[in-house]
């Protein structure tokens, strides 16, 4: 992976210690949720996804986008039903129709969108090693050229592939609902007011949007705020 190992949470691993500890003092409503979750690995939800390099990881994003996870996992099982039980390569993936990739449940625009996006891997646009090398900004520039694919899109691969740990999705409805909740807001927090609460996670945006991700999705065995 791109950062150093002992640095960035793992799958099956506890998170890292200076990170929770960075976490708990620059944000007490943030301390009590991750008190709340003692045993919480944010990597654990990856584990029964298959396998994904950077190709994979956005071709999952792009399925995912507008869709509950649940949704997003049973559209990528379909796809790698295709292809034998895993996700295709770009080659694989544009050997078939578009009609028959939209048969798993996916829109023309995403097909229209992934398919773009085989090619750039395919034809070498687009590298893994290359992609690994710039930094969080770079890379949004170059893959958000691509119709269908936004800042949303972006930051959950910046995640998902890279491991990126200072990445938050503001645009996000589940996690500004999370927020609002944990924060006792009086309203949904615009896309600003997240951006603008998150500074005070840094450089560990990416470990306190996976908390907040689990309160969305859980009640919390304690107070949250």
């Amino acid at each position: 992976m791109l950062m150093v190992v002992d640095k960035v949470p793992r799958i099956g691993h506890q998170v890292n210690v200076s990170a929770l500890a960075e976490l708990r003092k620059a944000d007490s409503v943030l301390a009590r949720l991750i008190d709340a979750y003692p045993d919480f690995d944010p990597k654990e939800w990856l584990v029964d996804l298959p396998s994904m390099d950077a190709f994979g990881a956005l071709v999952f994003q792009v399925i995912g986008q507008q869709l509950s996870i649940e949704a997003t996992r049973r559209i990528l099982d379909r796809l790698c039903a295709m292809f034998g039980g895993v996700l295709p390569t770009p080659a694989e993936l544009l050997a078939v129709s578009p009609d028959e990739i939209a048969t798993v449940g996916l829109s023309r625009r995403k097909v229209a969108t992934i398919l773009e996006v085989a090619r750039r891997f395919g034809d070498g646009r687009w590298r893994e090693e290359e992609l690994r090398t710039l930094s969080d900004r770079e890379i949004e520039d170059r893959l958000t050229a691509v119709p269908g694919i936004g800042p949303w899109t972006v930051h959950g691969f910046l995640i998902i592939a890279f491991d990126r740990p200072d990445v938050v999705l503001p645009g996000d409805l589940a996690l500004r609902k999370a927020i609002q909740r944990v924060y006792d807001m009086d309203h949904l927090p615009s896309e600003a007011k997240v951006l603008e609460l998150a500074e005070r996670w840094r450089p560990w945006r990416s470990l306190a949007t996976a908390y907040l991700f689990q309160a969305a999705f859980d009640t919390p065995k304690g107070p949250t705020g």
